[in-house]
């Protein structure tokens, strides 16, 4: 019978990080807690998060998931992570690298959590059904609309009496998050704010809970189309001079839909709609025309590089072929097959291009 899980606080000191956690990559599989820290090191997300548990201390909430070891200590088979930066926290003389980072942290933080929230389990095997159940079936992650509303009352609530920059760093310090991202997603949200205050601009079935906000995350991602919306990410208020009209439009484009049930563009294809919105003559005929993406898109003239760029790639793999040919010992079965179909291939795209200069 499967025992429940005994929450207890256990000393730092007792917790030991998992060697073999599966997460590793193989080559760190039954390294040393040093050797283990380095490598989480080089990921930047163990800095922030350090300097989220020194800001805010350790919250109650993320317990970590133990197993009694052989030798009276603990090992921690879910929140290595977290174990590794309170470690840190409190011996920074662990880290081999990141040392600078390391010590800033260490003077603009005060909490060094000793005493840590853990769940007791009799065996590795009863954390792996738990984390099976909490991860898929039970606690269910927010979508980033969701996240974006709870960093927009993080701001309101915590923050209101800073600007967006110094509020986007000090969310990121609470979340362990980059500032960066932060202020996108903050900016995001007042974009989306103005469509939901415009009764998504009476898209049939079109709400909140229907709105793809990774669009908006996306789109402030690329250049031509933060200038289509007038998104100025170098002024205090990105937002100061929207065009919400090109806000309407932009909103039609993804999510209102036709008699065949389909928008004139998804997601996947807004790179493609930043292209057209960089060229101006693509740019009219998509908006102003009615032209398909793919039309509007063969205005701009990146279709022409890609086929130059395709060619160039080919003709390049096939000098790579030619050069190593005469030492390749086995040839694989289907090369005569491949290489014939290249031929036909090239002499038809040949056959193309010779057509289009005699017209």
């Amino acid at each position: 019978m499967t025992k429940e899980p005994v929450y207890k606080k256990i000393g730092l000191s007792e917790l030991k990080l998992d060697s073999h956690n599966p997460r590793l990559p193989k080559s760190y599989q039954g390294k040393t807690d040093a050797e283990i820290i380095e490598y989480l090191l080089l990921d930047a997300s163990l800095i922030e998060l350090m300097l989220a548990i020194g800001e805010n201390d350790f919250f109650p909430g993320e317990q970590l998931l133990v197993v009694p070891d052989n030798d009276g200590n603990y090992r921690v088979i879910e929140g290595n992570r977290r174990l590794a930066a309170l470690m840190l926290l409190n011996r920074p003389e662990l880290a081999k690298v990141q040392k600078l980072k390391i010590e800033k942290i260490l003077k603009e933080t005060v909490f060094r959590p000793t005493n840590i929230p853990c769940l007791v389990f009799s065996n590795e095997k009863e954390i792996n059904n738990y984390l099976g159940y909490r991860h898929i079936t039970g606690i269910k992650e927010w979508r980033l609309l969701e996240k974006a509303r709870y960093l927009s009352h993080l701001r309101n609530d915590n923050f209101s009496t800073l600007n967006l920059d110094a509020s986007s760093r000090e969310i990121a310090k609470v979340i362990g998050s980059r500032k960066d991202y932060v202020r996108k997603i903050l900016v995001g949200f007042e974009i989306y704010k103005i469509i939901e205050d415009n009764a998504f601009y009476k898209i049939r079935d079109l709400d909140d809970t229907k709105f793809y906000f990774n669009y908006i995350s996306d789109s402030l991602n690329l250049a031509n189309i933060c200038q289509f919306l007038s998104v100025e990410f170098q002024n205090e208020e990105p937002l100061i001079n929207i065009n919400k009209k090109n806000l309407n439009k932009w909103t039609h484009w993804l999510f209102e839909k036709n008699n065949q049930n389909r928008t004139r563009l998804i997601g996947e294809e807004l790179t493609d709609l930043n292209v057209i919105l960089g060229n101006d003559e693509a740019t009219k005929a998509f908006d102003e025309k009615g032209y398909s993406l793919e039309k509007a898109k063969e205005l701009t003239g990146e279709l022409d590089n890609q086929f130059q760029n395709f060619i160039k790639r080919s003709e390049e793999a096939l000098e790579n072929s030619d050069r190593i040919v005469t030492r390749v010992k086995n040839f694989y079965p289907d090369a005569e097959d491949n290489l014939k179909n290249i031929r036909s291939l090239a002499l038809k795209i040949l056959r193309t291009i010779e057509e289009h200069d005699e017209n």
